[in-house]
């Protein structure tokens, strides 16, 4: 019964463009856990007995918002199956802030690619290219990984069908677009029939693994790694380094904040504005431009 139900739920939620692919995995083991037990409906002792087999509060509490999600689905058909209450002790998950890199970071993590082995190959100009791709646009790391050459074009790249299965045109700063032509020009020489942009030694695209294992080993190497207790840079961390430089070119004039807000939306790929506010970090110059803001309200000038 809850295997079936699985597959219902699953085909809604789907049908609304979530991907659920964790949320899968974690419910089918739910309901093997509950199967073992003879159970036909959602009971909350073990629902929590379930979640709290994990063996972190961020798992835990993932589990815990996967199986709250799919019960209230069945209790809605079915009284019988019971919602397991949000507040484990715990289980609150808290974002982590992510490390929002400066120019001089990025510069230091770009020299370190242009270092990697083996020196005559694309590799070293390959990783250089991705990550400042990253750190300048704010994509992510599947969009830009998916490129194809035939989605550079004179007016920007042209992302298609991402996490929110919408695509977009991204245009790109003539810095950008001249350190992509550089690329481009090596990459064409590859002898290869794969049409992804970025490509491995081996000629085929690269894969998520590699350019992760790779940013930790240049994290290392250009002394980004931080130390106990800072966290160290992740590669989705680019991603928010980008959207909070845009934030800081922020016009200052009040009705300038909400159109730069929906374009910075757009840009990043957002299906709303909220998940936009996600990315957006206090940095030493916003935090400059807020004290000015108010230092002027305080004064009766602008607003």
């Amino acid at each position: 019964m809850l295997t079936t139900a699985i597959n219902r739920y699953l085909e809604l939620r789907r049908a609304l463009d979530y991907k659920l692919a964790t949320d899968e995995i974690m419910l089918r083991s739910f309901v093997r856990y509950a199967r073992d037990r003879s159970q036909t409906h959602v009971v909350s002792q073990t629902a929590l007995e379930w979640a709290d087999r994990s063996t972190t509060a961020w798992q835990r509490d993932k589990r815990t918002r996967a199986i709250i999600g799919f019960a209230r689905f069945l209790h809605a058909e079915d009284a019988r199956h019971e919602i397991p209450p949000r507040s484990l002790p715990g289980s609150a998950h808290v974002r982590p802030l992510p490390h929002i890199f400066s120019k001089q970071e990025i510069a230091r993590l770009s020299q370190a690619a242009t270092q990697l082995p083996p020196a005559s190959s694309l590799r070293p100009l390959t990783f250089h290219t991705l990550y400042n791709l990253l750190a300048v646009t704010g994509l992510r790391i599947s969009e830009a990984l998916s490129l194809l050459l035939s989605d550079v074009t004179p007016d920007g790249l042209v992302i298609r069908e991402t996490k929110f299965l919408k695509s977009r045109l991204l245009p790109l700063h003539e810095t950008t677009v001249s350190a992509l032509a550089r690329y481009l020009e090596r990459r064409q020489g590859v002898a290869t029939k794969d049409e992804h942009l970025f490509v491995s030694l081996k000629g085929t695209g690269l894969c998520y693994e590699t350019v992760s294992r790779t940013f930790r080993q240049l994290c290392d190497s250009a002394g980004l790694a931080g130390s106990p207790p800072a966290r160290r840079p992740r590669l989705h961390d680019l991603r928010h380094t980008a959207a909070v430089r845009a934030l800081e070119a922020c016009p200052h004039a009040r009705d300038q904040v909400t159109p730069h807000m929906l374009a910075l939306s757009t840009y990043l790929g957002h299906a709303s504005v909220r998940g936009t506010y996600w990315y957006l970090q206090s940095s030493s110059r916003l935090m400059q431009d807020i004290a000015g803001a108010a230092e002027a309200w305080l004064a009766g000038g602008e607003q």
